[in-house]
């Protein structure tokens, strides 16, 4: 058996006897997100949270400032910044800050693997909020929302970590990179579902991570995947043989009005508004 082979069946063997090693939860990410689940918290008590971390606190700021929160007046501490983005909208934002730490090693290879997929992540949540953003005017009475879209859009390809890692051990691999991407395009969908389920995110969250990349998977109702696959594809991410034929589904659908969407001011200006958060 071929060292690629013998480590798929090794990944196969671990994800379903539950034995693979799941990255945890950034500790800061866990204490805003018990935080704001408290009904008791108030956004005083939030603010220090975030203070204990500084980076996440000058992030929270600079979210807080954009033109993605829609206002002028800028904000110059962390209490003003909770005040204005809201204590629901703060969980999902802290969570998704994390996400970038987890996307490191200290083997070079992987790292340039690591960062190549959180570059990946960024674009396709910055075209997936974006849409959300879009349909939310149109769509007064749904059940989407901002908050869930801004999180799910970067945890959406979390299943590849726990390959990297578990390549990250076998570094003859490496020669074969077509190897990894057959594993990760096998495999991440599942990881990706465990891993929400580990981190004990809702059914929304392993929906995404599980199903995205699954051309088999169709829901009839619109969903947070959609607007992940429509950012995928806009991204070459999601390998499709005819992009136009392929969004036309979410037209049909009624995710989006149009493929003249993508190429208005409006769009492209909100994109760049979305892309200032995490840049």
């Amino acid at each position: 058996m071929s060292t690629e082979n013998a480590l798929l069946t090794i990944l196969v063997d671990r994800i379903n006897n539950d034995t693979l090693v799941l990255p945890t939860l950034p500790e800061v990410a866990v204490r805003v997100r018990q935080a704001a689940d408290n009904p008791d918290v108030n956004l005083a008590q939030m603010a220090d949270v975030i203070s204990h971390d500084p980076a996440l606190a000058a992030r929270m700021i600079k979210v807080a400032n954009s033109a993605f929160m829609g206002r002028s007046v800028k904000v110059s501490n962390i209490n003003q910044a909770v005040t204005r983005i809201g204590l629901r909208q703060i969980k999902n934002i802290a969570t998704a800050m994390a996400m970038e730490q987890l996307f490191v090693s200290n083997n070079e290879l992987i790292k340039g693997y690591m960062d190549k997929a959180w570059q990946k992540t960024l674009k396709v949540a910055c075209h997936s909020i974006t849409l959300m953003e879009f349909f939310l005017k149109e769509n007064k009475k749904t059940s989407l929302n901002r908050d869930t879209i801004t999180l799910a859009s970067l945890v959406y390809n979390i299943g590849v970590l726990p390959i990297l890692t578990e390549a990250e051990r076998h570094p003859e691999v490496f020669a074969n990179p077509s190897f990894l991407a057959h594993a990760i395009q096998k495999l991440s969908g599942k990881v990706g579902g465990a891993i929400m389920r580990a981190w004990e995110f809702t059914d929304e969250f392993v929906e995404v991570a599980e199903s995205w990349a699954n051309p088999n998977y169709r829901p009839e109702h619109i969903s947070y995947v959609d607007f992940i696959r429509i950012g995928a594809i806009m991204e070459g991410i999601l390998q499709v043989s005819d992009k136009s034929a392929a969004l036309q589904t979410y037209i049909d659908k009624g995710v989006i009005p149009s493929l003249d969407i993508f190429s208005t001011d409006e769009y492209n200006d909100m994109l760049d508004d979305v892309k200032s958060v995490f840049n």
